[in-house]
């Protein structure tokens, strides 16, 4: 079994890049992607970590982005990137010093808001590059304001809404960059870009568009694809020849709800061939 979509510690899953893959190993995982936020910063180390416990590392990364002519997020992610490409960390860096300041200016708001949380309480559950909300909701928790991460709390916190009156008090946009600067990135870091959970961000419209900017994959199996996004998905998938792929988005105790490693819908053999043949497509074409 595969998994093309994990997180470690490194930016938003409560789990060490160790953890993941001794849990990998026991769950007989044979391959699995490291796909952290808007960072490859890890990927050495997890590279380091498949060869002693036994587990393939796929280096990888999942970028933040925002389609601006449908005003709608979308996430690219990038498989077999180059660790700390130049490309991909000029690309990233603002993104995640943009995440850091919303973090900060979250925690005062929600501080103004009538609840104690010290800025120092939320850095001890602090990824390598930085505060998400989960860890703020960690901090919140063992204040005994609530009792699970994604809880009526989170929504009254950090609900997205249409503008600043229907949003949650502690909501803060971040600036994203666009999904053709993400695309770029990832292929001259050697990758492959390949649409995340398109059913999420209901990002289908745009698919023959970045077909075109040169995405060359599309996530079909995610937890947040239903059985339309996934029709959806493949259909697209056949009609220009993408890579298939598929993966948990695993996030330890900070996902959304339980979920296991691995991606039981895609036979490691024939993804293997398929990815191959993909990376050697877009070697030609560079």
């Amino acid at each position: 079994m595969i998994d093309l979509h994990v997180h470690t510690n490194v930016s938003d899953n409560s789990m060490s890049i160790r953890e993941v893959l001794n849990l990998a190993k026991e769950e007989g995982i044979t391959d699995l992607a490291i796909t952290d936020h808007d960072t490859t910063l890890g990927l050495n180390e997890a590279l380091q970590l498949g060869k002693e416990i036994g587990v393939g590392i796929i280096p990888g990364i999942e970028i933040s982005a925002f389609d601006y002519r449908r005003n709608c997020r979308a996430h690219i992610l990038g498989l077999f990137v180059e660790p700390e490409h130049p490309s991909l960390k000029q690309l990233c860096d603002h993104l995640v010093q943009s995440r850091n300041e919303a973090s900060h200016e979250m925690v005062s708001r929600i501080n103004k808001a009538g609840y104690t949380i010290p800025w120092e309480d939320v850095q001890k559950y602090r990824g390598r590059t930085g505060v998400y909300k989960q860890h703020i909701m960690h901090a919140l928790m063992d204040k005994g304001y609530c009792d699970c991460i994604y809880g009526d709390l989170y929504k009254k916190l950090f609900r997205r809404g249409d503008n600043a009156k229907n949003s949650g008090i502690a909501y803060v946009p971040l600036i994203y960059v666009s999904v053709a600067e993400a695309i770029k990135a990832v292929i001259e870091a050697g990758g492959i870009p390949v649409l995340a959970h398109p059913g999420q961000f209901n990002n289908f419209a745009a698919i023959d568009e970045w077909v075109e900017l040169g995405l060359k994959g599309i996530e079909v199996f995610h937890p947040k694809n239903d059985e339309e996004d996934r029709r959806q998905a493949m259909a697209y998938a056949q009609k220009y020849q993408l890579l298939i792929t598929g993966g948990s988005d695993f996030h330890g105790l900070y996902g959304e709800s339980p979920i296991e490693l691995g991606c039981k819908e895609l036979d490691h053999v024939e993804w293997i061939s398929a990815l191959e043949k993909k990376r050697t497509e877009l070697v030609m074409n560079v």
